[in-house]
């Protein structure tokens, strides 16, 4: 909502305010209908399980600051947002491009995440996941995640822009977050514990974060 608030704040290429602001809001409206699904028919994410085990009574304090890490993580990757929207210069190739990498990116995490549902109701399946996007990247929605907020420097980026500089927080600060803080470490450490030998060897295999452009031999 922040985003899209601030796609409109002060006066700029309207047309290109209405596409940040609609691609803002594509992608919260598909993350907020997958978090909904996922919260209204799961239990809690094995992640906070975890936490819970790992951080017993120190779990309640530690969890706050992680939460109240968040709103300034949000406003600086809204800055991006900000950026893109009041770019100047009328709508042309560029804003094309991000439109196409965030069409990408929604469709291949609803991708990634509807072969896990199928995985997950399999009663045969595999002790791991490894077929589909699954089988190129160890972390497909992660990678999808980031790959969307790349849309906005797309945009914009010029060396000789604040706008410009401006627009690479959101998509460095995703990928440390998702690949080095609390998305990748924290479930690969999960899965081994879970999954052990079978996991290991598909760690061998199959790519960390960036999909493989070929899909690795079982």
């Amino acid at each position: 909502c922040v985003a899209v608030a601030l796609s409109w704040f002060q006066d700029s290429n309207q047309l290109r305010q209405i596409l940040i602001a609609s691609l803002a809001g594509l992608w919260s409206l598909r993350l907020g209908i997958y978090m909904a699904r996922r919260v209204a028919g799961s239990s809690e994410d094995l992640r906070y399980v975890e936490m819970r085990r790992d951080w017993g009574e120190e779990f309640q304090p530690r969890l706050l600051r992680f939460v109240m890490l968040q709103p300034p993580v949000t406003a600086l990757l809204t800055l991006s947002v900000f950026a893109a929207a009041h770019a100047p210069g009328p709508l042309g190739l560029r804003d094309l491009v991000g439109l196409a990498v965030i069409a990408i990116a929604i469709a291949g995490e609803a991708i990634a995440d509807q072969q896990m549902h199928r995985y997950k109701q399999d009663k045969d399946r595999p002790p791991v996941m490894d077929r589909g996007l699954w089988g190129r990247s160890r972390h497909p929605n992660y990678f999808f995640e980031w790959l969307a907020w790349l849309a906005y420097p797309i945009i914009v980026f010029t060396p000789f822009s604040v706008l410009g500089w401006l627009s690479l927080l959101a998509p460095a600060i995703m990928f440390l977050v998702l690949r080095h803080g609390t998305g990748v470490p924290r479930l690969e450490a999960s899965m081994l514990e879970r999954k052990g030998a079978p996991f290991r060897q598909y760690q061998s295999r199959v790519n960390i974060f960036f999909p493989s452009l070929w899909s690795p031999a079982r």
